[in-house]
């Protein structure tokens, strides 16, 4: 006689639901950090070569800091105070101290944070902050960066840019790069099939990806371009500038929707340099 009980397969996960409906500001802040921690793993073995350990890349295009001087020259970032947003493992803000500058890297994920004290932390200090409540002092930092951090997550960009402009002493600059709001009128697709328009340019729903109970598990915000200058000017920012990378010849890689072949045809990313008013 069999007494062994019998086993019981757990079903697998099922893949989330990609949907275009309404997210507020906490569903999608809990549902971001919880993405960031299960993914932070695979992002950082996919893109860590590209990202480097201490490289401030702006963009999956690869425009690079030490070319751009985006936060102004080079020679002058030393005994800055600098705040870096969205940081991920922290490359941006390693590459900072090498330049002699005293930066701060905050981010939502644990995960991503741990990963920033695998590489090496000893001259960054790492936050885990949620982007819309800073947890730092009026006028504490000279400069404030974020390369694809925060901003395309958050419902209310204009509380971030705020939070960013008073912690920024008078004067600071705060540049931030985005997804080019031009994409979200295409498939996020790196082929042929994400050169046809798809949407409306206009359409600002959200993209979630939701499970099966209809929770958000990971949450993107569109802003058109307008949306995003009115959100600068909003947040008592002065756009000094806006920078539309082209591809160059050099990168053959794919990231996600971007490739060279929808690279050297549309933007795919917009950074914003803003200065405190």
């Amino acid at each position: 006689m069999n007494t062994r009980e019998p086993i019981i397969q757990e079903p697998e996960p099922s893949e989330p639901e990609a949907t275009r409906r309404a997210a507020g500001g906490s569903e999608s802040s809990r549902a971001n950090r919880g993405w960031w921690d299960r993914n932070a793993d695979d992002y950082q073995v996919e893109h860590g070569t590209f990202l480097g350990d201490d490289r401030f890349v702006w963009c999956p295009e690869g425009l690079d800091e030490i070319e751009a001087e985006l936060l102004g020259p080079m020679e002058d970032l030393k005994d800055k105070d600098v705040l870096e947003i969205g940081a991920g493992a922290a490359q941006c803000s390693r590459w900072l101290a090498a330049q002699g500058a005293r930066p701060v890297a905050l981010d939502l994920s644990h995960r991503q944070l741990q990963h920033a004290l695998r590489i090496g932390a000893d001259t960054v200090r790492l936050v885990e902050a949620d982007a819309t409540a800073l947890p730092f002092a009026d006028g504490s930092f000279d400069l404030a960066c974020s390369a694809y951090g925060a901003l395309p997550f958050v419902a209310e960009p204009v509380t971030v840019l705020r939070e960013v402009r008073r912690v920024l002493r008078p004067g600071g600059r705060f540049v931030f790069s985005v997804t080019h709001p031009v994409r979200w009128a295409f498939p996020d697709e790196p082929g042929p099939e994400g050169l046809s328009v798809a949407s409306s340019y206009f359409d600002r729903t959200p993209y979630v990806e939701q499970d099966d109970d209809g929770n958000a598990v990971y949450v993107e915000h569109h802003r058109t371009v307008g949306d995003r200058v009115r959100d600068v000017v909003a947040g008592g920012f002065r756009l000094v500038d806006l920078v539309e990378p082209e591809w160059p010849a050099w990168n053959t890689q794919e990231w996600g929707g971007w490739s060279p072949l929808r690279g050297n045809l549309i933007p795919g990313t917009a950074i914003f340099v803003c200065e405190r008013s």
